[in-house]
């Protein structure tokens, strides 16, 4: 399928770090009360669960920082700029311009279907584990009833977030089963 140049076509905004969200939310809410047709914007990203200093957290780990991706009609049929819709987007605050600055450059089709095809299934995937184990990483417990005991993961269940840990009880190595969040690596 072709394109004409007068067809919604997809562009990246340069925007602010940690601002995606803001803009995206300001563009949704806003285009169509000033009378600007956007059809889409996205912010492709994944739900991440993180394990640090034996504390879980949940977070949203954006695929491209710093970049909101609009589908909006840029240009009209003698390939003329519309002004007042590139200077709708251009002015939203955490906006710094579009790729392609006065004259913005659409998106390829084969870049575009990579960031829906990764949005996609970001948005259908269970939250993803971010461990910084390893099968003999040494680890410090920091809950449960070996808490401040020294050991070295044997095995990882990333499924379950659980691993098993060799600990030296009474002079011999006993595996126990912990969550992730109840231990953390150590340099000894």
């Amino acid at each position: 399928m072709v394109l004409s140049i007068q067809d919604s076509r997809w562009y990246a905004l340069q925007v602010f770090s940690n601002q995606e969200a803001k803009v995206k939310l300001y563009l949704d809410k806003f285009a169509t009360q000033e009378g600007v047709a956007i059809d889409e914007v996205l912010v492709p990203s994944e739900k991440v669960v993180e394990i640090k200093n034996g504390k879980r957290y949940n977070r949203v780990k954006k695929f491209y920082p710093g970049y909101v991706f609009i589908r909006m009609k840029l240009y009209n049929e003698e390939e003329k700029l519309l002004q007042s819709q590139w200077y709708f987007v251009r002015n939203v605050q955490g906006v710094l311009n579009f790729v392609g600055g006065e004259r913005p450059v659409p998106l390829r089709e084969d870049e575009v279907a990579r960031i829906l095809e990764q949005a996609a299934a970001a948005a259908t995937a269970v939250p993803v584990q971010r461990v910084k184990f390893e099968v003999g990483s040494k680890v410090k417990i920091t809950d449960g009833p070996f808490a401040e005991s020294l050991g070295e993961v044997g095995e990882l269940n990333l499924e379950n977030g659980k691993m098993r840990v060799s600990v030296s009880l009474f002079g011999r190595e006993t595996p126990v089963e912990l969550e992730f969040w109840q231990a953390e690596v150590t340099k000894e």
